[in-house]
């Protein structure tokens, strides 16, 4: 199954499910690499397509779950104290506004699970985090996906259009989505519109701002959503430790909200929901000031250097603030992905293998090191190439 398609439904015949749940496609993650160098017989593939961290994991962390191994027979921490106490000291904010989750994703459906309920909705834009839906429609709620901006756009093609967002909501409305910058795309909002937006919702809706890629962007006019919590109490701002601390196989990360909502998340969070090495390794990454500065100029360097390739080559890029660049194709992007894996390269194709629709031609690619970006960049030339041949006439 190609990595951006869903699994289809299946006919229930066990008990009496739920039909919002039957309905739910579920997610499926990426080609895994394993299963490329089995099929094509590559052994170094290069995975570009999760937006992992091409630097591994913080060596603090690492060091953490060393010493975490000898208490493996022991529960987690059920409620986090320490790490809570780390992220409060760290971001300056209080330690009761922190809720932890098992990834941010996790997080994510604490919300859903909070707020949301048959017969209100979940506003979000087009071209969005597909958790989003499927956290919504799992709650049984209404997803009310609002258009993005056109390709055509110029200032931010594909973006949110948060004026159009704050149209759609009404007084059925319980949560917002709004992931900045956003996945999968890598467009972004500034902090006057997003002020502007949050200016004008009412009270009764959970604005939920997801900054798993923030740590990326080293631009000071961007908005820090943790900055903006004092003067919207409605904020709900999201972080994780997957993506520029390394740490994606621990499944750890946090909120920082009001502490009431926080108590709220915390009345649905499953007891344990982090381990202990997660927990003990995320402590850790926070001090880790020296990986994250590398790991930030790494990403810089990288989005520069497919950006070049791109111009040089006449490729069609989105703006990106995050770890990845979506580059737009002359073919359906799961031909793209498909001609990609004998030379052991592994992108996500937004469009799966639709041959229609805004993003049918869009590979997002996560930012290597120097050397993986330039071999992605050649692969990507040859894959093409290939491509354009077969569709010549004979």
């Amino acid at each position: 199954m190609n990595p951006d398609e869903t699994a289809p439904n299946e006919t229930m015949t066990v008990g009496r499910v739920r039909e919002c749940v039957a309905a739910i496609r579920p997610y499926v993650p990426g080609k895994p690499a394993e299963e490329v160098a089995r099929e094509y017989g590559v052994e170094d593939v290069l995975k570009l397509a999760s937006n992992e961290n091409p630097l591994g994991a913080s060596p603090r962390a690492v060091e953490a779950i060393r010493a975490g191994l000898a208490d493996l027979h022991v529960y987690p921490d059920g409620s986090g104290f320490h790490l809570k106490r780390a992220i409060g000291g760290h971001f300056d904010v209080r330690p009761e506004q922190v809720t932890l989750g098992n990834g941010s994703n996790d997080v994510l459906e604490l919300v859903a699970r909070a707020y949301l309920e048959p017969g209100v909705n979940a506003v979000f834009s087009e071209h969005a985090f597909a958790v989003y839906g499927l956290a919504t429609q799992a709650a049984g709620a209404e997803a009310r996906v609002v258009p993005a901006r056109p390709a055509d756009d110029p200032d931010m093609p594909f973006g949110a259009d948060l004026e159009a967002m704050a149209a759609a909501v009404d007084e059925r409305t319980r949560v917002l989505f709004l992931a900045n910058p956003n996945n999968p795309t890598g467009t972004w909002v500034e902090t006057a519109e997003l002020r502007a937006m949050l200016d004008v919702l009412p009270d009764h809706v959970i604005v939920v701002l997801d900054e798993a890629y923030t740590e990326y962007v080293d631009d000071p006019a961007f908005p820090d959503g943790l900055d903006l919590l004092a003067h919207y109490p409605n904020l709900v701002v999201t972080r994780t430790f997957s993506k520029i601390y390394g740490l994606a196989a621990l499944r750890v990360g946090f909120a920082v909200s009001d502490p009431l909502i926080a108590s709220l998340l915390d009345r649905v969070r499953h007891p344990f929901n982090v381990n202990t090495l997660a927990l003990r390794a995320a402590e850790a990454a926070l001090d880790d000031h020296a990986f994250v500065v590398e790991s930030r100029a790494v990403n810089r360097a990288g989005l520069a250097q497919w950006q070049a390739a791109a111009v040089a080559r006449g490729w069609a890029t989105v703006p990106s603030r995050a770890n990845f660049i979506t580059v737009i194709t002359p073919f359906a992007a799961g031909r793209v992905f498909e001609a990609l894996l004998p030379d052991g390269v592994i992108v996500r194709p937004l469009g799966g293998m639709q041959a229609d629709g805004a993003l049918s031609r869009a590979l997002r690619i996560t930012i290597g090191t120097e050397a993986q970006n330039a071999r992605a960049i050649d692969a990507l030339v040859r894959a093409l190439e290939r491509l354009t041949d077969e569709m010549a006439p004979t």
